[in-house]
């Protein structure tokens, strides 16, 4: 058995410096002075112990850290792909995550998104808490551990900074995470450590390098343990066509070994297919016209771009496997992915994200907020998307939409949206688009709430006042109070008996003219073609009056009305039952 090298995702919000902090742990093969030390995968950076050893063997010995593991692989393409449970031991392909937080600005999005991948999946994480150059009166030490940066500086900068760590520690409790500063931390298994850094400057770099490999040293033992020559099992990261090449695949291998000419299994729209390597290529970094080498075996854990006949079909957010016996394999993959590509009967939302994990993450917070999926699956948005969308709406209108993540929209889809108003929700937030989807099912609403005030009369119980006649006929002009629901000029009222009395020809409150009122408003009413003391009288109830098939548009429509509200219109329907409509 091998011990192989820990796989680490790096996380954060957008500006946040994730590019910066990857690009600092490339550079340290230039800080070590020694050529070599960082190898560029496809979709991954490896950074040998030795250069780990060479960058931080001071703040190692400070840890009393003996590095066993042979290095750390960064992946490039942090996200959803990277959390999926594509292991037969469950998990995320990643085995611990950075996630980046500028220090001045806070959580921000897409941080809290992270948050909640790392702790739907379990993975063990480190923050890196960036920017600290940019914290007012800071002086840079470039290069230098935080610790050593941080002794450096005045007594009011160091307290400022631990204000702002404070600030983390304390969002980060309210998603139940316990957390401390990296060097104040006693029981790593039970509080997340924050490191202060400074991708642009480099420091903290030492100190984040090590504090990773020790933790995947001390928690993870067990689960970096791989056969050399075993089967070799991986994750698609990316669907590509190169030149030359045609359709390939990214891959994070994280065990086992895959060989030119091996047999592989993956994922497709259409269930589980084969193919076999053609090639296993490398980045070309020696220089010359090649992008790539070609290399004969590859073992994990490594980056690697695998061409082959058919990958044109293959999801991203895939297993890929070496196959060993298919059909029994085939059945293990298919069952693990059976709840997250979905197609149903009933009605529902159509789902599209860029990766298997990506829709698992969307499917469940839709499930969480009680949202009923139609569809779920992998790729671009497209017209037979929306016309699907289109079919759902005819039926259960605020099921009618395209929900979409970090997937594009071919311009099939937006004209077949913009002409049938079935709308495409998209985002590259995750929560968002549940956010942004309950936003327009409330906009609708109350657009039809309007449309139903415009068009329809309300339900509305006002109350005759006592010693408020101004006028006897033609018109007659008396108080009234409003009990329940509305009223608005052009209603018809009607009495308890569902007799029909007057169109409402206007209203005053307090002296002015207005077009509606509500409970518990007051006001004087004028009525045509009654007499007072007659048709109405002091005391009388009176009612808005429906026909029989604004009756029924209200039955379609009573999620627009209040409780109060709804028990008022069947009060109606009751009264207008005695009456012939």
């Amino acid at each position: 058995m091998l011990i192989r090298s820990p796989i680490v995702a790096v996380l954060g919000h957008v500006d946040h410096g994730k590019s910066t902090i990857l690009d600092a742990i490339r550079g340290t093969s230039v800080a070590a002075k020694e050529a070599g030390g960082i190898t560029q995968m496809i979709g991954a950076s490896y950074v040998k112990k030795e250069t780990i050893d060479s960058v931080a063997g001071e703040m190692a010995q400070k840890m009393k850290l003996n590095l066993t593991i042979p290095g750390l692989l960064f992946i490039d393409t942090p996200g959803h792909e990277a959390f999926t449970n594509l292991r037969e031991r469950g998990g995320s392909i990643a085995d611990m995550a950075v996630l980046v937080v500028d220090i001045n600005e806070g959580f921000r999005p897409q941080t809290i998104e992270s948050i909640k991948i790392l702790k739907q999946y379990k993975t063990p994480f480190v923050i890196a808490a960036n920017k600290i150059d940019a914290s007012g009166g800071w002086k840079s030490y470039k290069g230098e551990s935080f610790l050593s940066s941080f002794a450096k500086q005045p007594e009011h900068i160091k307290q400022r900074l631990d204000e702002k760590l404070y600030s983390l520690m304390g969002k980060l409790s309210e998603y139940g995470f316990d957390s401390e500063r990296f060097d104040r931390v006693t029981d790593y298994s039970k509080a997340v450590g924050i490191i202060p850094t400074s991708g642009k400057n480099h420091e903290g770099l030492s100190d984040l390098l090590v504090l990773i490999a020790g933790l995947s040293q001390k928690f993870l033992e067990g689960k970096l343990e791989i056969e050399e020559t075993g089967q070799g099992k991986g994750s698609i990261i990316e669907v590509k066509d190169e030149k030359g090449l045609g359709a390939t695949v990214d891959v994070i291998l994280y065990d086992g070994v895959i060989k030119k000419n091996d047999e592989i299994m993956f994922l497709t729209g259409e269930g589980v297919k084969k193919t076999k390597v053609r090639g296993l290529l490398e980045p070309n970094m020696k220089g010359g016209t090649e992008k790539f080498v070609n290399i004969d075996k590859v073992v994990a854990a490594s980056g690697v771009k695998i061409f082959a006949p058919g990958l044109e079909y293959a999801m991203p957010g895939s297993p890929v496997e070496v196959v060993k016996n298919f059909e029994e394999e085939k059945k293990k993959i298919e069952a693990q992915f059976k709840n997250v590509l979905v197609t149903r009967d009933e009605a529902g939302v159509i789902v599209k994200a860029d990766s298997l994990g990506s829709v698992e993450a969307l499917t469940a917070i839709l499930k969480d907020a009680e949202i009923p999926i139609k569809s779920a699956g992998v790729g671009k948005i497209t017209r037979r998307d929306v016309l699907a969308a289109k079919v759902v709406g005819e039926e259960e209108k605020y099921s009618g939409v395209v929900i979409g993540f970090n997937v594009q929209i071919l311009e099939e889809a937006r004209i077949e949206s913009r002409d049938s108003e079935i709308p495409i929700i998209w985002s590259n937030v995750i929560y968002k688009a549940l956010e942004d989807y309950q936003e327009w099912v409330k906009e609708q609403k109350e657009a039809e709430k309007n449309e139903m005030l415009a068009k329809f009369p309300w339900p509305g119980k006002i109350k005759v006042l006592e010693g408020f006649c101004f006028r006897v006929s033609k018109p007659a002009i008396f108080g009234v109070q409003v009990l329940e629901g509305k009223i608005k000029n052009g209603y018809r009222l009607m009495n308890k008996d569902g007799v029909v009395l007057s169109e409402l020809k206007g209203m005053q409150h307090e002296k002015e003219k207005v077009n509606e009122a509500t409970p518990p408003m007051q006001l004087a009413v004028s009525l045509d073609g009654i007499t007072f003391g007659k048709e109405v009288k002091e005391g009388d109830v009176l009612y808005v009056y429906m026909t029989k098939d604004e009756m029924a548009k209200w039955d379609t429509q009573l999620n627009l009305l209040s409780d109060v509200e709804k028990e008022l219109f069947g009060q109606t329907k009751r009264m207008l039952k005695k009456h012939s409509f």
